[in-house]
């Protein structure tokens, strides 16, 4: 104990090479990894594309997803873009004359109230495996893409712009050196952009192109439409351009956005859908866009132009025309009539549809949920429950084992999903919507995790399904403001106090049958019209009712009648006393229309608060956190060390003063000194907008607003380095967090295809996890229980198991781990399990499986007190380890003992007839181990059958010893 004493100590206090002041080397974080554990639902897609030459290969461009591509028609779909330094993405486009060249135009491409933006045009050469970024940064929103049909070098972009503000990286670009160099060849004014640019697949000359003076607005839902908005024709490769105007709707009466297109068998017929408020609808020309006629003002074929404008020709038939729109609609007589085709009745919200010009019944369509492929005609298509792409707003977890995840998915009703499924990987099986608005906040009761509270504002009871309406009146009488993401959370203290806020505070004790106003409006009574707002801001907007909100809520976890309420339009208010009074502590650098994306009060001193202050709607893409210890008396940015990426969320974790994350719009950060230096914490996350992350227990969950829920395990190592305050790069062994004993179903059902998506379980067992100061020649670790019997030992020099070749699910088969003698860190899971046997491969489901998962061939340990050692080069570091029972089962711990004990007689029994090696063994060694099996494929009592048999071979075994000797 003596020696334990001396290394614990060792590990903890070891000498500063340098302050944290400084960044903590990414070697301490190489070894951490995200997994993504779903939903797979898609989520609001409008780049689509597909491969003539290649039937069954698609591509797709994802809102905050990245680029997507199918090779089997889309039953199943892989991402092409992780490695990227932005996953927003507006259009994808591939070359046809060459399939192998892709182009890919980030930023959504979209004027909504949730977009990201991107940073330019990509380009891949090897059909989407490796990308180059081909510059064009600063337009930040790329509606568009067009390659010529006869050279992939020539290719146009329809540069949309900043979405809330002027800037100069407008209108449609040109390049014909392949992306090396672009020319801006159509440019109205920095209030104008291009959303939309297209090639005539005949006369490659002839090139069409919409310019849309689009803006959003600082306020939800604020947008304009500029006068600068039209249709635009070059007949030179678009060095010059006309004015397409004749018989469409004029600026002065309100034209936006248009979405056209050539028809590929007769490029003089085009159609339109053209937004222009009661002007709008549905135009045709049958002279190569000179002239114009209406054929529709059916607001369903054209409305909402600023969501949707897509229209497409049939390759083959220039009378057959869809549009896009929340159905998806069909005419057959060049536009005079409509009929259906995919989403009626209700709707889905579709954005791009792209038609396969030799097999014209072979359709790619885009929507809100995903993309979906059809190769009939529209009379069946393919699911979009296979992307893992889904839009959150916000995350939260619930007191379950395993704890579920929860949130409102754009566009798409909401989700719990279990963070461990119970089958080796989270399915469909795992997750369910949980009766809450698709925008809003999610909040299980504390007490109950089978209730579920959210949206606007809704009571869902798992059990029964049943979901209850629960809002205060004056959601119902329209008396305060509400937005779609309402927050909704309870008092991290009193588990009975559910808040719920507009433009004031509400709180409920008694689940909502009755509520209590714990505020006044909270938001500002008058404000300034922001610069960015530009040629947009008028008199009437000076004038506009207020319309403010209450954007994030934090009540403090050390004083119940501490609570932080931050607004969309840029107050902090503070109340410390239950909401009787509240104050104003608005830092003086925040102004007019910042919003308060989340705020987190300290979970060690309740004076203290941080703030994400997100003001990408004022055109501002730089990162803001603000951080008091005063109450609000006085504020400090903590960014350094952050790129120019707005954050959506910062978080204080609530075991270790000091660490913090923070998720922008491309990655997630830490922060091991209370934000005085940040660092990058993307580690293999693809870029893509974090809009909230929650610490639960000792992991970290995110909600990302294009690739669905992800989760880093255990970050106890993380925490130990923040409890230094110095780091060092010597080698140290971190003390493990506690184990759970947890075992999952992998004999009684018939696997899922390998092709079914499923998202990622944890590792199975107990995470190790140490760091190397130098490469190491020999590295061991030794696993000893509390009484210093050792019970497993690894080496790197272990050899990994052979696996036998047969048919079993993928995700049944873990990787044989090996102890890493890099310099750096590295992450070791031990399974929990004594050293396996040497079965051979013919024994019934041995040697499946490596080190890392359930093994039949051992005995599970016992839960207790364990000790860890980790040898590098002849020296040791040790840490203490406790293991524990999964907490759903129930079983006594004597019931348990004697599992264990029967367990122990069959695993040594097994082993000692191994060892004599004698044909007379045989039959005991293979009873010994289908008897282990049985033992130790439950955590239930032995049965009394059971037992016997054990005693029946421990006797058998002992009566051939004596016969032997």
């Amino acid at each position: 104990m003596k020696y334990l004493r001396i290394a614990l100590l060792a590990t903890i206090a070891l000498p500063a090479v340098f302050s944290f002041a400084q960044n903590t080397p990414s070697g301490y974080l190489q070894a951490l990894k995200w997994r993504m554990i779903g939903p797979h639902r898609g989520g609001r897609t409008v780049g689509a594309a597909g491969v003539p030459q290649q039937p069954g290969t698609f591509y797709i461009g994802v809102n905050n997803g990245g680029v997507w591509k199918t090779t089997d028609y889309g039953r199943t779909w892989f991402p092409l873009f992780d490695q990227q330094s932005t996953g927003s993405i507006g259009d994808v486009a591939v070359a046809p004359s060459d399939p192998n060249i892709i182009y890919a135009g980030s930023g959504e491409g979209l004027q909504r109230p949730d977009l990201s933006v991107g940073n330019g045009i990509y380009k891949s050469t090897d059909a989407g495996k490796t990308w180059t970024h081909l510059g064009l940064s600063e337009g930040q929103q790329a509606g568009g893409l067009a390659i010529d049909p006869h050279d992939p070098n020539r290719v146009f972009v329809a540069m949309l712009g900043h979405p809330y503000g002027p800037n100069k990286e407008r209108g449609v670009y040109r390049t014909t050196d392949g992306g090396k160099t672009w020319q801006q060849v159509l440019y109205k004014d920095e209030n104008t952009g291009a959303i939309q640019v297209a090639i005539d697949p005949q006369h490659p000359n002839i090139v069409y192109a919409d310019l849309w003076a689009g803006r959003q607005g600082p306020w939800e839902n604020g947008a304009w439409n500029g006068p600068g908005s039209g249709l635009y024709k070059s007949v030179d490769g678009g060095n010059t351009w006309t004015h397409l105007t004749k018989g469409l709707p004029t600026a002065e009466q309100g034209l936006g956005r248009i979405g056209f297109c050539i028809a590929p068998s007769n490029p003089n017929r085009m159609y339109a859908t053209v937004d222009a408020g009661q002007y709008g609808g549905m135009y045709r020309s049958d002279d190569a866009g000179e002239s114009w006629t209406s054929i529709s003002n059916d607001g369903r074929y054209w409305g909402r132009g600023s969501d949707f404008a897509e229209v497409k020709a049939d390759p083959k038939n220039a009378d057959i025309v869809y549009t896009a729109n929340v159905v998806v609609w069909r005419s057959a007589d060049g536009g005079n009539t409509w009929k259906d085709f995919r989403g009626a009745p209700g709707g889905d919200d579709y954005h791009r549809i792209w038609i396969d010009p030799e097999h014209t019944n072979i359709m790619l369509i885009a929507s809100d949920q995903g993309a979906i492929i059809t190769v009939n005609g529209g009379e069946t298509f393919s699911s979009w429950y296979n992307q893992p792409t889904a839009q959150f707003y916000h995350v939260s977890t619930d007191n379950a084992f395993p704890y579920n995840v929860y949130g409102g998915q754009q566009e798409s009703g909401s989700v719990g999903i279990a963070s461990r499924g119970n089958d080796g990987q989270v399915t469909f099986r795992e997750w369910h919507p949980v009766g809450v608005e698709e925008y809003g906040y999610v909040a299980a009761d504390p007490l109950n995790p089978d209730i579920i509270y959210g949206g606007k504002i809704t009571k869902y009871n798992k059990r029964t399904g049943q979901v209850q309406n629960i809002a205060p009146e004056a959601v119902r009488s329209g008396k305060y403001r509400f937005l779609r993401t309402a927050p909704v959370l309870f008092s991290p203290i009193d588990p009975k106090t559910l808040f719920f806020a507009g433009n004031v505070l509400f709180k409920t004790n008694n689940g909502g049958h009755s509520w209590k106003e714990i505020s006044p409006d909270l938001t500002r009574s008058t404000w300034d019209i922001p610069a960015s707002v530009g040629i947009f801001t008028t008199d009437e907007l000076k004038k506009m009712p207020r319309r403010g909100v209450i954007y994030t809520v934090a009540p403090s976890p050390k004083d119940s009648n501490t609570i932080w309420c931050g607004t969309d339009d840029g107050l902090i208010q503070l109340t410390r006393d239950g909401g009787k009074t509240w104050k104003n502590v608005t830092p003086a650098a925040i102004d007019s229309w910042s919003k308060i994306s989340l705020m987190d009060a300290g979970h060690f001193d309740k004076g203290t608060a941080y703030a994400a202050v997100n003001r990408i709607r004022l055109d501002d893409m730089h990162p803001h956190i603000y951080k008091t210890n005063d109450n609000g008396v006085s504020w400090k940015e903590i960014v350094n060390g952050l790129p120019n990426d707005p954050i959506n969320v910062v978080r204080e974790d609530p075991y270790q003063k000091g660490l913090l994350f923070a998720g922008s719009e491309t990655a997630v950060y830490v922060s091991f000194n209370d934000g005085e230096q940040w660092q990058l914490l993307r580690l293999n996350m693809p870029a893509t907008s974090i809009r909230d992350l929650v610490i639960k227990d000792d992991d970290i969950v995110v909600g990302t607003h294009g690739r669905s829920f992800w989760i880093l395990d255990n970050i106890t190592s993380l925490r130990q380095l923040a409890a230094q305050k110095t780091t060092t790069t010597q080698t140290v062994l971190f003390r493990p967090q506690k184990a759970i004993r947890v075992r999952w179903n992998m004999n009684t059902d018939t696997p899922l295809p390998q092709e079914e998506p499923a998202g990622q379980n944890p590792p199975d067992g107990a995470i190790i996890d140490y760091f190397l100061e130098v490469p190491a020649g020999a590295v061991t670790l030794e696993i000893k229980d509390a009484n210093g019997k050792s019970v497993r030992k690894f080496s790197n020099s272990d050899q990994p198991y052979a696996l036998p070749a047969v048919n079993i699910p993928l995700y049944w088969i873990r990787p044989q781990e090996s102890l890493g003698t890099a310099a750096g860190a590295h992450r070791f899971t031990w399974d929990l399990h004594y050293a396996p046997l040497p079965v051979p491969v013919s024994f019934p489901i041995a040697a499946i499986y490596g080190n890392t998962a359930p093994d039949p061939r051992s005995p599970w340990v016992m839960p207790g007190n364990y000790t860890v050692t980790l040898t590098v080069n002849g020296s040791s570091y040790v840490q203490p380890l406790q293991v524990k029972m999964d907490p759903r089962v129930t079983t006594s711990l004597k019931d348990l003992s004697d599992q264990h004990r029967y367990a122990m007689i069959c695993y040594e029994g097994s082993r000692r007839a191994m060892e004599k090696g004698e044909s007379a063994y045989t039959e005991v060694k293979n009873a010994f181990l289908s008897l282990l099996q049985q033992l130790e494929e439950t955590d239930n009592p032995p049965t009394e059958q059971l037992i016997a048999a054990v005693k029946r071979w421990q006797q058998k075994l002992q009566s051939l010893n004596s016969t032997k000797h």
